[in-house]
C-alpha cells in the first residue's frame, strides 16, 4: 500500500501539474490576443465599448470578490449552483441540493451589466475572474443533443421548426415539439450545422448562447482572466480554483458525470456532414480552438 508520505508527494506533484497547466493556458491566451487582438475582440477596444448585452454572462459575487463568465454547455449549471450557494449565509449548503431549474433563473444572480460603468471597471480590475471552456465541436454536439433531441418547446419553436423548414425539406412541420417527436420529426445534426454555417446567420447578429462562440461570450482578449478552466479537466480545475479562492474548506464542487460525447464520437457525429460544411464550421469556431488550446480537428477537415 502507498504510504502516507508517498500519497502526499503524489498529490503535490498532481497539484503542481495542474498549476503549470493553468499557467500555460493563460500564457496562450495572452500570446493569441497580443498577436491578433482585433480579430478576437470583435472590433472592441475595451470595456467601455461593450454593451450591456455583451456582459450579461458575467455573474458577480461581491461577498467573495469573484466574477464568473458562464458558457452554456460547459458545466455552467454546477458553477451557477456554487455561485448561488456562496451568496447565501454560512454554513453553505451543498451545491448539489440546488435545483437545476432554479439556477437558470436570471434574476437569481447579480450580473456585471447591472453596475454603472465605473464600478464594472473596478470590479474587473480587482475581483478574481474565471471561466470554463470546452472543445468547441463537442460543445456543439452537446448543445444539439440537449436542445433538439429532447422535447424542448422553446427551442423547437424558435429554432427547430425553422431548421426543419429551411434545411430539412419539411415545408409545414408540426407546431409543437411534442407533435414533432410523436411523428419522428426532429432536425438532423447536419440540418443544425447547415443552419450554423448559413451566411444568413451573420446578418442576424448574435448566435443563441448555447452555440455562440465562447470567446464572444466571455471576451478573453478584453478581460484578463485569473483562471481558465477546461471541461476536460473539470474536477481538478474546480479543486484548484476553490483552493485559489480559499474556499476549499467551505464548499465542494459537485461531482461531474462521464461526458456522453467523447472525442472518439466526434467523427461519428460528423459522418453525415459534407466536407465543405465541416470546413465552414471550423472557420466559425476557429477563434475558440486557437485561444483555448484545442487541437484543430484535421481528420474532419482534410477530406
Amino acid at each position: 500500500m502507498m504510504s502516507f508520505n508517498q500519497r502526499s508527494m503524489s498529490q503535490e506533484k498532481r497539484a503542481e501539474r495542474i498549476r503549470q497547466m493553468q499557467g500555460l493556458r493563460k500564457q496562450l491566451l495572452k500570446e493569441m490576443c497580443d498577436g491578433d487582438k482585433e480579430a478576437f475582440s470583435n472590433g472592441k477596444r475595451g470595456l467601455r465599448d461593450m454593451s450591456d448585452d455583451e456582459l450579461k454572462h458575467f455573474i458577480v459575487d461581491e461577498n467573495h470578490g469573484i466574477i464568473y463568465c458562464y458558457v452554456p454547455k460547459v458545466a455552467c449549471t454546477n458553477w451557477k449552483r456554487v455561485m448561488f450557494v456562496l451568496n447565501q449565509s454560512e454554513p453553505y449548503d451543498d451545491p448539489v441540493s440546488i435545483g437545476k431549474d432554479l439556477v437558470h433563473l436570471p434574476q437569481l444572480f447579480t450580473l456585471l451589466n447591472s453596475f454603472p460603468r465605473p464600478e464594472r471597471e473596478a470590479k474587473l480590475k480587482h475581483y478574481t475572474k474565471f471561466l470554463f471552456v470546452r472543445d468547441p465541436l463537442i460543445r456543439l454536439i452537446s448543445g444539439f443533443r440537449d436542445k433538439f433531441l429532447t422535447v424542448n418547446q422553446p427551442f423547437y419553436e424558435n429554432f427547430g421548426r425553422y431548421i426543419l423548414q429551411r434545411y430539412g425539406n419539411q415545408p409545414d412541420p408540426p407546431r409543437t415539439a411534442e407533435e414533432a417527436f410523436a411523428s419522428g420529426m426532429q432536425p438532423s445534426f447536419h440540418n443544425f450545422i447547415q443552419y450554423l454555417v448559413d451566411p444568413e446567420r451573420e446578418k442576424e447578429g448574435l448566435f443563441e448562447p448555447h452555440w455562440r462562440q465562447m470567446h464572444k461570450l466571455c471576451h478573453p482578449c478584453l478581460i484578463q482572466y485569473d483562471f481558465v478552466g477546461h471541461q476536460e479537466t473539470l474536477q481538478d480545475d474546480a479543486e484548484l480554483l476553490l483552493k485559489t479562492l480559499k474556499l476549499e474548506d467551505d464548499i465542494k464542487f459537485p461531482p461531474s458525470y462521464e461526458n456522453m460525447t467523447s472525442p472518439d464520437h466526434v467523427l461519428t457525429w460528423f459522418r453525415t456532414v459534407p466536407l465543405e460544411d465541416r470546413r465552414k464550421l471550423y472557420k466559425l469556431y476557429e477563434g475558440d480552438f486557437r485561444l483555448f488550446g484545442y487541437q484543430k480537428p484535421s481528420e474532419l477537415l482534410d477530406g
